[in-house]
């Protein structure tokens, strides 16, 4: 094994057998693509989205949902271009590591490490109170129960992943389609029941001075809602992640990202707008932990067609909780195959599926989720909540400079698709990122989450400038590319 320096870092030559044991498998087309786009952050629709209520009114998070809408648009067509040019596992990690050296690109990797562990965990947890509703009465159900279907959740989804991504994969696109049936199902018997009712959308109680009718909680709400409207869009940028596992990168994964997101668009208004006018309205589906079961009890009672949809309503939080899995799984597997985790973790199974690093994730999920639920009571879900969404904000604003300065400094890189908002769309995309990075501190009960995550941060770059940057892998994909062009 030999090294040669590269600036602030050190690389080490491994030998041939290091990366035919860290090897991914292509399974993937572009209709499986864009089940994992729309399947990975489908349970946004489900629960997650109604906080912003509570936080801003009806019109406070409509027009947070509206601004995080067109940070997506703006930052998918900027990852569409680069993915393309760039098809690694690493996904954001690659891009940031290409465009501002591997000491930003370990960055971008830990946040994005948080994002997509601890998502899985904010989605159990709606698993968890959507199984209790439909088996315990008002889902009242013991408190130990949560953490059975926490540990039947990960032990399930986790296997399947260990299988191997084809299977991962169509089981993503088989359970995506109930997932968007059961929303479609809902968005029908609201229009067609007359359990919507407009005035229920302005029913949060407004502070003194404003309206109750427009925003309640005035522009300072707007602000505070911007972590729950990303729920709507959080997770559709692990797509890149499955480059190395796709058919053909360069053209099914632009087409993979552009589908996927007109199709969250779509549903995210729907949803924002009839699930908040039914039953209690806006007021009491703000609070709810199980927002859509509560829409369908608004729409068909407490009968046999609330259980019905309850029981196919778990599909959404299921596409989500795997999907996500799936991203955890890649994030670890490829910065751990580049040195910056330890190598271990990256190493394959004979499905060539990343088998250590879908265990370690899910570990590490279970555990947060059980840490603030002993310490957060309630506010659990919000707190996990918003740990993941800073996590993917501070990720957006590192890849929207790196798309501006690749197309700047690399103007010679080939890019097979080529983004139609170009550098303006990445800056005003990488602007909202910043906006919606400084909201997450608006709620007071969420900085407690916030804060625990920058200290992983800094413990993560500890660990780099400490130990993992003197033995970072060269021929690691994202690192061997960078390196030939400096």
């Amino acid at each position: 094994m030999t090294s040669k320096n590269s600036g602030v870092v050190r690389y080490q030559e491994v030998d041939s057998d290091y990366l035919e044991k860290r090897k991914l498998r292509k399974s993937a087309g572009w209709v499986l693509l864009w089940a994992m786009g729309v399947g990975a952050v489908i349970s946004g629709d489900y629960f997650g989205w109604n906080y912003g209520l509570t936080a801003g009114g009806f019109w406070g998070l409509a027009i947070g949902v509206f601004a995080m809408a067109v940070m997506y648009v703006c930052m998918v067509f900027s990852i569409a271009e680069l993915s393309a040019a760039l098809p690694h596992a690493g996904g954001f990690y690659s891009f940031v590591r290409n465009a501002m050296g591997p000491t930003a690109g370990f960055i971008c990797g830990l946040t994005d490490t948080v994002e997509y562990v601890v998502t899985p965990a904010v989605i159990v947890i709606g698993i968890s109170d959507y199984v209790n509703q439909l088996i315990f009465a008002h889902g009242e159900a013991p408190i130990y129960m949560q953490y059975v279907w926490w540990l039947a959740a990960y032990g399930l989804f986790v296997y399947i992943n260990m299988r191997g991504v084809e299977l991962t994969l169509r089981f993503v696109l088989m359970i995506t389609a109930v997932a968007a049936a059961v929303l479609i199902v809902f968005y029908i018997g609201v229009i067609s029941s007359g359990a919507f009712q407009w005035k229920l959308l302005f029913n949060v109680p407004p502070e003194p001075g404003y309206s109750a009718t427009f925003l309640p909680k005035g522009w300072a709400g707007v602000f505070a809602a911007l972590p729950s409207a990303i729920w709507f869009y959080l997770a559709i940028e692990q797509l890149p992640l499955a480059a190395e596992e796709s058919h053909d990168a360069v053209k099914d994964m632009p087409k993979a990202l552009i589908l996927s997101i007109l199709t969250l668009l779509t549903l995210s208004l729907f949803t924002l707008v009839l699930n908040s006018g039914v039953g209690g309205g806006a007021v009491v589906v703000g609070k709810s932990e199980s927002p859509l079961n509560d829409g369908f009890r608004a729409v068909w009672g407490n009968g046999w067609m609330t259980r019905l949809m309850t029981f196919a309503a778990l599909a959404g939080l299921i596409a989500s909780f795997h999907s996500v899995i799936y991203a955890y799984g890649r994030v670890l597997f490829s910065l751990s195959r580049a040195g910056y985790f330890p190598r271990w973790i990256s190493v394959c199974n004979r499905h060539n599926s990343p088998q250590t690093a879908l265990i370690l994730g899910a570990v590490v999920g279970l555990v947060c989720a059980t840490l603030l639920a002993l310490f957060e009571d309630m506010q659990v879900g919000q707190a996990l909540l918003s740990m993941a969404v800073f996590g993917a904000v501070i990720s957006y604003a590192l890849v929207m400079a790196s798309f501006v300065l690749l197309r700047i400094r690399r103007p010679e890189l080939d890019r097979p698709y080529v983004s139609p908002l170009g550098i303006p769309g990445a800056i005003l995309g990488g602007l909202l990122s910043i906006v919606a990075m400084v909201a997450c501190f608006a709620n007071e009960a969420n900085r407690p989450g916030l804060y625990g995550t920058l200290l992983f941060l800094a413990c993560g770059l500890a660990y780099y400038f400490a130990y993992s940057r003197h033995r970072l892998v060269a021929q690691a994909p994202e690192e061997s590319i960078a390196l030939k062009r400096n």
